[in-house]
């Protein structure tokens, strides 16, 4: 039985391609989703998304565990590559260039996916927790920070941490579940 290693492990696993690949597998509906939801855009969001994972992969000896999950790391990226882009009025592909990777070529179905995952992210936070889906909705969709969370829900920090972490597990689990199209 093969050894299902975590997102985080995957991420720390620097001089192995494959790791990285699977990383990208595994969180890329989350955050085609939390790009797709903030630019209304399937083609834009994917390029986002690129320009995400060429960053991340570029930088990940930087990762940190212990100052959050491999999720948060990339979704701060992300929101740094939109901001990024809504300063310039374009997504720049310098992360991408720099690794010597091509421009991703999407077609209609693959534009169709990634547009879903924006309408399938309410869907999958339905399936979860009510505790869990609000604290995901705020510190995912709303970009609040944990502590601001922790007060609005009368909880800790850690609390919130822990249904943001355990929710966003169980989405993953779910997309990973999911037939292929």
């Amino acid at each position: 039985m093969p050894v299902v290693r975590t997102d985080e492990e995957l991420l720390a696993a620097v001089s192995d391609a494959d790791a990285f690949g699977e990383l990208y597998r595994r969180t890329f509906p989350l955050v085609a989703a939390y790009l797709v939801r903030r630019v209304g855009n399937a083609e834009l969001a994917a390029d986002l998304a690129a320009e995400t994972y060429a960053t991340a992969l570029g930088s990940r000896r930087r990762y940190q565990p212990r100052k959050g999950s491999a999720h948060t790391w990339l979704l701060t990226i992300a929101h740094a590559r939109l901001v990024d882009a809504v300063r310039r009025n374009q997504v720049e592909d310098r992360a991408r260039r720099k690794l010597g990777m091509e421009p991703t070529m999407l077609d209609d179905e693959d534009l169709a996916r990634i547009d879903s995952y924006g309408t399938n992210a309410q869907s999958l936070l339905s399936g979860l927790s009510p505790d869990q889906a609000v604290a995901i909705r705020a510190r995912v969709f709303d970009e609040r920070d944990y502590e601001e969370i922790a007060r609005s829900l009368a909880c800790s920090p850690s609390v919130v941490r822990q249904r943001v972490k355990r929710g966003l597990d169980e989405i993953r689990q779910a997309l990973e579940e999911e037939p292929s199209t």
